[in-house]
C-alpha cells in the first residue's frame, strides 16, 4: 500500500501541490493524469522523494516519513523508503558507457552489491521479459527510443521495488515505438505489479489503470475507477480533457501529414 497524506509542494513562493492525498492498492496500477503543469510528474516523484515535500506523509508498506516544513529528513531515512520505488523517466536516462545488460546490471552491482554473475543472470531474465535479450550487449546509442525505454524498465525492475513508478514514459516515443513499451507495461499489470504512471497518453491509461487521478494546478480535481473516469466522469472539467485526449491522435495524424 502506498499513501500520500496531505501532500503539498511549494518551489519557494510557488505551490505546485496543494494537499494531495491518494492511496494506491498493492498489485494495482494508478494512472496520473492532467494538464501539463498540473503537479502530476511533481506528485510522481515525492512517491521516491526524488523532490522532497513541503509538508504531508509518505508511506511505502511500513516505511513512512512525516515532512513539515523546515525539518531535515535524515537521508538515510529517504534512502530507505526510495529503495522501495523503481522509477522510469520520460527521457529514459540510460547510462551511455554501459550496455544494455551493463545498465540492468548497475543498481545490483553498485547499490546492491551483488557479485558479477548474480546480477548478470537477473539482468539476462529481465531483458528477455521486456523482450530485449537479442539487444544486451548493445549500446544506448545503437538502440530505438523505444528499445532504450524497454531497458529502462528493466533496470528499474531489477532490485525487485515494491512500486514501479513511470514518468511520461511514452511521450517522447512516436506511436508504433509508444506501442512496444505499452505493451510490456501491460504485461507487468498483468503480473500484479504495483504502478503508478503519470501520463497523458490515453492508450496507455485507459489500457492499463484501474485507478485514475486527475489533477490540475496542484489539486485534485476527481480520482476513481479507470472504467468510470475514461467513460462516465463526473466534473465537467474532467469531461473536457478526456475529450481532449481523444482528439489527440487525429492531431497527431494532421501534423503528420503536413
Amino acid at each position: 500500500m502506498i499513501e500520500l497524506s496531505h501532500i503539498v509542494k511549494a518551489f519557494g513562493t510557488n505551490t505546485v501541490l496543494n494537499g494531495i492525498s491518494v492511496a494506491i492498492r498493492e498489485g494495482s496500477v494508478s494512472a496520473l493524469v492532467g494538464p501539463s503543469g498540473g503537479g502530476k510528474s511533481t506528485l510522481l516523484r515525492c512517491i521516491n522523494l526524488l523532490e522532497i515535500p513541503t509538508s504531508g506523509r509518505v508511506r511505502i508498506g511500513e516505511e513512512a516519513i512525516d515532512f513539515s516544513p523546515g525539518l531535515r529528513v535524515p537521508f538515510a531515512q529517504v534512502q530507505k523508503l526510495r529503495r522501495q520505488t523503481g522509477m522510469v523517466f520520460q527521457n529514459f536516462q540510460l547510462f551511455p558507457h554501459r550496455t544494455a545488460r551493463g545498465n540492468v546490471m548497475e543498481p545490483l552491482v553498485t547499490v546492491l552489491k551483488w557479485p558479477h554473475d548474480k546480477a548478470a543472470a537477473r539482468a539476462d531474465a529481465l531483458l528477455a521479459k521486456v523482450g530485449m535479450a537479442h539487444k544486451r550487449d548493445a549500446w544506448p546509442s545503437e538502440l530505438s527510443g523505444g528499445q532504450q525505454q524497454r531497458v529502462a524498465i528493466a533496470r528499474a525492475l531489477a532490485p525487485s521495488p515494491r512500486v514501479l513508478l513511470c514518468d511520461e514514459p511514452t511521450s517522447a516515443l512516436d506511436p508504433e515505438l509508444a506501442g512496444e513499451v505499452i505493451e510490456v507495461l501491460v504485461g507487468l499489470a498483468r503480473e500484479g505489479t504495483t504502478m503508478v504512471i503519470a501520463t497523458h497518453d490515453l492508450r496507455l491509461a485507459a489500457g492499463i489503470a484501474h485507478e485514475v487521478v486527475f489533477l490540475e494546478a496542484g489539486e485534485v480535481v476527481e480520482k476513481g475507477d479507470a472504467s468510470r473516469i475514461f467513460s462516465n466522469p463526473e466534473r465537467e472539467r474532467t469531461q473536457r480533457f478526456i475529450a481532449s485526449l481523444r482528439q489527440e491522435p487525429d492531431h497527431a495524424k494532421q501534423k503528420g501529414a503536413g
